[in-house]
């Protein structure tokens, strides 16, 4: 019971401490012109303050402090930790050189694989567990960590997306974390962040009053991959590889679809572009909100399926496993990477409508 009570009082402190630590991050970032300017790519037409990750960072090291999760590589993930912020914060003032920002990046990853935490199995439907030597292990700890940081750092491009996000996976992570094998650490992991992230999303959602800038997505970023590392993969259930990779579809799948889309054409893999799942909701003419809201959906239901995949039979996972195919070739055709740019299925749920609108105005000529 006390647990749950922690978890609770923990879930407050870092709400409160992220929520009222924006005020003097927003002045802070205006006396030091840390400041988001609108660009042909962007979607915002108003200079906005950045670097809002430093309240997201302050609102889980207060939860933290007061949590205190016995975690065996809890010093390791909080040095990374500290790196990340600081790579993140000098980008978001200085925009700094690409390979300077993934130096840092590379240097929280290793602080965490130099201490000893590292994927070192993975279960594999059909298969079963797969130990990994060192080798593979550290290239597959480093490539998880990096990637699923940039993937984060990649999606959030709209008001309030990554925010929520990556909350909604920390509730699902959360959610398996105390379901499947009991591990309350990775829960008050999850928790604090949840908080943080909550706090800040009032200022952030649209219209946002402040950005997270890298400083907050590369953080987010950084946790997402570590606790899905110490909670999701060090658990023996039959779909711990898949697991995670459900959990974290949007971000990860986002990047995957981008990175094909620019090789299909024929385009440098490190350009930017429009093209993002969320560049494409608001092609289609939704507002800013409604794609928020959309996504957040998407990853609301990845995030029910990868709970239903680790709790169900064998056999209902294999149901889900065709609903999550169904939504990721949806997903492939809203990122313009199937067919080159066809989308059958879009096309097909557009169809009704389409023809409604038609005999609409087919019904209001023959009136006049």
């Amino acid at each position: 019971m006390n647990e749950y009570i922690n978890i609770i009082i923990a879930l407050v402190i870092s709400m409160i401490v992220s929520y009222l630590l924006v005020f003097p991050v927003i002045k802070l970032a205006v006396k030091w012109r840390m400041m988001d300017h609108p660009e042909e790519r962007k979607i915002h037409k108003v200079v906005t303050p950045r670097m809002g990750g430093i309240a997201i960072f302050g609102g889980v090291v207060a939860g933290m402090l007061y949590i205190r999760p016995d975690i065996e590589y809890l010093m390791p993930i909080s040095i990374g930790a500290f790196i990340i912020v600081l790579t993140g914060l000098l980008d978001d003032r200085y925009q700094i050189n690409p390979i300077l920002k993934l130096t840092g990046q590379i240097s929280a990853t290793f602080v965490v694989i130099l201490s000893g935490l590292k994927i070192d199995i993975i279960t594999i439907p059909f298969l079963g567990m797969i130990p990994m030597s060192d080798p593979v292990s550290i290239i597959f700890t480093f490539f998880w960590i990096i990637g699923i940081t940039n993937a984060i750092n990649l999606i959030d491009g709209l008001d309030g997306l990554a925010t929520g996000v990556t909350t909604i996976s920390l509730i699902s992570i959360a959610i398996m974390a105390l379901a499947i094998e009991p591990q309350i650490a990775i829960v008050y992991l999850c928790i604090v962040l949840i908080g943080s992230n909550l706090g800040f999303l009032v200022h952030n959602f649209y219209p946002a009053r402040i950005y997270m800038g890298d400083t907050g997505s590369l953080f987010l970023g950084y946790s997402m991959s570590v606790i899905s590392m110490v909670g999701l993969f060090k658990n023996v259930t039959l779909f711990s590889f898949i697991i995670p990779i459900i959990v974290l579809a949007v971000p990860l799948f986002d990047t995957l679809f981008s990175i094909l889309r620019r090789i299909i054409n024929k385009q440098k893999i490190m350009m930017p572009d429009n093209k993002h799942i969320h560049y494409q909701i608001l092609a289609e003419g939704y507002s800013h909100r409604a794609t928020v809201l959309i996504i957040y959906a998407f990853s609301a239901m990845f995030g029910f399926l990868a709970i239903m995949f680790s709790l169900t039979s064998f056999g209902i996972s294999l149901i889900i496993t065709f609903v999550l195919l169904l939504m990721l070739h949806l997903f492939a055709e809203m990122t313009g990477v199937v067919s080159r740019g066809k989308r059958p299925i879009i096309d097909l749920i557009k169809k009704p409508k389409i023809v409604k609108k038609q005999k609409s105005e087919e019904e209001k000529n023959s009136d006049e």
